[in-house]
């Protein structure tokens, strides 16, 4: 990879992971998404970055787990809708008065929710015995 190219991926990683952070706070932009593009971006680029990305006291276990197919810990899955619907039901109760802007706030969340649901949910040091039986 030539140099330009390199930088730009290091830069463009670098600010999806400012975005991400921005996104824990500011409930309508994709925490994850973002972090996953980081690491789309760090993995062609800089195998430094990518190291301080899954291993980051923050996040970096939600991307390693995310990225290896094990899902999100139901704690993070609640904690996340919490705040989801909390920040949105007070904007849309008083922050918002379009309808229309409500409904479209709305259904956002109701999408953000759909998708948090339906990832497969991570179960640290549970046995597969443990888990089969959760299924029953």
């Amino acid at each position: 990879m030539n140099k330009l190219k390199k930088g730009l991926f290091i830069a463009a990683g670098s600010l999806c992971v400012i975005l991400a952070f921005i996104g824990i706070f500011v409930p309508l932009m994709p925490t994850t998404a973002f972090l996953l593009l980081a690491a789309y971006f760090f993995t062609r680029s800089s195998k430094t970055a990518l190291h301080w990305l899954e291993y980051n006291r923050l996040f970096g276990s939600y991307i390693r787990n995310y990225r290896a197919g094990l899902g999100i810990p139901l704690r993070e899955k609640i904690f996340t809708l919490s705040i989801l619907w909390v920040t949105i039901g007070a904007t849309v109760i008083f922050a918002v008065d379009n309808l229309w802007v409500r409904l479209l706030l709305i259904a956002i969340a109701t999408g953000v929710t759909v998708h948090v649901v339906s990832i497969k949910t991570y179960h640290p040091g549970a046995s597969p015995v443990q888990l089969a039986k959760e299924l029953e």
